[in-house]
């Protein structure tokens, strides 16, 4: 049965969104250091005794009586993961209606995912995607079809969407981040969004970004944090209620009395994650949301593409 279009019609806002990113930035193609089948040649190589004819230069063939096999540069080779970190803390600040200007931490992740999985779409490349709370909930392989795209769009809108079942969610980062690394089986670039809180669990989380490393992937982990509130706990000094939203833990303070203690074990954590990433050569990205996707993305996108 032919897929109605009209189906997709509610995620049209998300995918012109991802367009206007990425329209008039990128140009040009990137070239894959493997070979395959595509439409630009490469170069010619002997054929060898045994092996398919099917890319034997016939012509070729007929002018020097050798036969040789045509190579092709892939266009279509590079496979990106993007995993998302959809646990409960992800919600944070708790907004009545996100949006691109006033985003939470799930809805930032949600647009540069939207506006990434549009690049590879432009280069002919192909995405896939992976959900985590405590479990993996959504793991696709990485396609380029328009239909595997048009499901990762709707995949993305769910996360905008949920409401009623935002809170309570807790995390085990380190656990789904082995499990997407045993079933990533091609090497792939993997695009990590997360907020990497996890509690007492930092050994083990760091033991599963190596693991990504292990398998030979290119990672690049984007720290999502409101930096205001988060890392700088810039409350003002009056009693203030705070609640865990994954263990829905509630406990009322003055954030004078413990800014110091906080800030302190928040910038320890994050040096450590910092020192990690360069040791395991994982590119960093501080993706702080009140800067706005853009402002995070399109520096990142410039940079890599001066490493090409």
């Amino acid at each position: 049965m032919p897929i109605e279009q009209v189906r997709f019609d509610e995620l049209l806002p998300l995918e012109l969104l991802a367009r206007q990113v990425v329209e008039g930035f990128i140009t040009g193609m990137h070239k894959s250091p493997f070979h395959g089948f595509s439409v630009e040649f490469a170069e010619h190589r002997l054929y060898n005794q045994g092996e398919s004819v099917k890319h034997i230069d016939w012509k070729l063939f007929g002018r020097t009586d050798r036969m040789y096999v045509k190579r092709f540069e892939e266009e279509t080779n590079l496979r990106c993961q993007i995993v998302i970190d959809a646990s409960s803390s992800m919600y944070y600040p708790a907004i009545s209606k996100p949006s691109i200007d006033n985003p939470d931490k799930i809805s930032f992740s949600v647009y540069a995912t939207a506006a990434i999985i549009q690049l590879l779409h432009k280069q002919r490349d192909a995405s896939g995607l992976s959900i985590f709370t405590d479990e993996v909930k959504v793991h696709t392989e990485a396609h380029s079809n328009l239909v595997r795209r048009k499901f990762l769009f709707s995949k993305l809108n769910e996360l905008l969407d949920e409401k009623s079942d935002k809170k309570g969610r807790g995390t085990k980062a380190a656990s789904a981040i082995h499990q997407i690394a045993d079933n990533i089986h091609k090497r792939s670039l993997v695009v990590i969004f997360s907020d990497m809180f996890e509690h007492g669990y930092n050994s083990e989380l760091f033991s599963a970004l190596q693991h990504l490393k292990h398998n030979k992937h290119d990672v690049i982990l984007f720290h999502v944090n409101d930096r205001k509130s988060e890392i700088d706990f810039s409350f003002d000094n009056k009693p203030v209620k705070f609640i865990d939203l994954e263990s829905e833990v509630e406990i009322k303070l003055r954030p004078g009395e413990i800014r110091e203690e906080y800030v302190k074990r928040v910038s320890e954590f994050r040096s450590e994650l910092l020192k990690r990433c360069a040791q395991y050569q994982i590119e960093f990205v501080d993706a702080d949301i009140n800067k706005g996707f853009k402002q995070i993305l399109l520096p990142f996108l410039l940079k890599r593409m001066k490493m090409m």
